[in-house]
């Protein structure tokens, strides 16, 4: 995302009551914590290089308010089916949404709860980036760019 589209965001999230930041790991959007909106941060995210026509999605969201939130779904122009995933028993389940408490944080992770692009129209290489929007119960959407990382990369052995 280049300095003027992240402007002109801000710029219109300021001025509808929001306020939005952006950069290619890093997004917020909340409002006045007054008003009982949830205020959400996203951290860490990152797609591993895809060795099939599906792939995963991780990242944190971070909730700095007294007002819990939902993650409902994420869409991307890179495939059409971008599910929501949880892992129980080491089996994989769609989900409609994921909590997310007030005060608290929600981790989509390997071998946890995650994002899944099926069917993708394309396959992202490492270096690249793939841009995705969240959408949740209360908050508007907060797009996202995941950073296409090594196929075996997993932030948590660093």
């Amino acid at each position: 995302m280049n300095r003027r589209t992240t402007t002109l965001i801000a710029a219109v999230a300021l001025t509808s009551g929001l306020a939005l930041t952006g950069c290619s790991t890093d997004s917020s959007a909340g409002a006045a914590g007054a008003t009982g909106t949830p205020e959400l941060k996203v951290s860490g995210a990152f797609m591993p290089q895809p060795v099939m026509d599906m792939a995963g999605g991780f990242l944190t969201i971070k909730n700095d308010s007294a007002t819990a939130d939902k993650l409902t779904s994420v869409t991307s122009p890179i495939s059409d089916d971008v599910q929501i995933h949880e892992t129980k028993n080491q089996k994989m389940q769609q989900v409609k949404s994921f909590d997310i408490p007030a005060n608290g944080e929600l981790k989509l992770e390997r071998g946890g709860s995650h994002i899944m692009f099926m069917a993708l129209k394309q396959k992202p290489k490492q270096g690249d980036m793939v841009s995705i929007e969240l959408h949740f119960e209360k908050s508007g959407p907060i797009k996202v760019d995941l950073p296409v990382e090594a196929a075996t990369h997993n932030p948590k052995q660093h």
